[in-house]
């Protein structure tokens, strides 16, 4: 007559695989860690180029802010815009997006007579805040890439253009 296993002495290495057994059995039991994103009635996923808008447009709105991204960018963006299409408002922003976390590199030109420290702290708080709270996602940086200054002497396209009259 056999004896039943459960009435047999354990082993030590049949005692650690039970107990990781069971610490597996308990970890796979236990629910998915909750946030806004992910709920226990479903997931909700946002796109890079959503992230990337929202903090073009709290970028764009801080005052000392001339323009967005390199001159490359900007060039492009105006061809774009002079032959009817839209602007791109996330024109000098990157991302890197994780499920729950975010990190934000916004390119910018900055007005002349400006302090760059104060409009790279008020694109920060700008941009930290417009992403948390439209996406849920927490903005664990904010890097700003100071690629130019403009210049009032920018503006001056209606400045006579030289001519050479003695020319003919």
């Amino acid at each position: 007559m056999s004896t039943p296993a459960s009435t047999l002495p354990v082993t030590g290495e049949e005692a650690k695989a039970r107990q990781a057994k069971a610490e597996a059995d308990a970890t796979a039991a236990e629910p998915k860690e909750l946030d806004d994103l992910h709920t226990a009635q479903g997931d909700t996923t946002i796109a890079d180029t959503v992230v990337e808008k929202i903090a073009g447009i709290a970028a764009r709105e801080v005052p000392g802010v001339y323009a967005m991204g390199g001159a490359a960018g900007r060039a492009i963006s105006g061809l774009t815009q002079r032959v009817g299409g839209k602007s791109n408002v996330s024109s000098g922003v990157k991302i890197e997006k994780g499920e729950r976390q975010t990190a934000v590199e916004v390119g910018i030109v900055v007005e002349y007579g400006v302090s760059i420290v104060e409009v790279s702290n008020k694109i920060r708080e700008s941009v930290i805040s417009a992403v948390e709270y439209a996406t849920g996602l927490q903005v664990v940086s904010v890097d700003v890439n100071v690629s130019d200054v403009h210049l009032p002497d920018d503006d001056d396209d209606d400045a006579p253009k030289s001519s050479n009259t003695d020319l003919q």
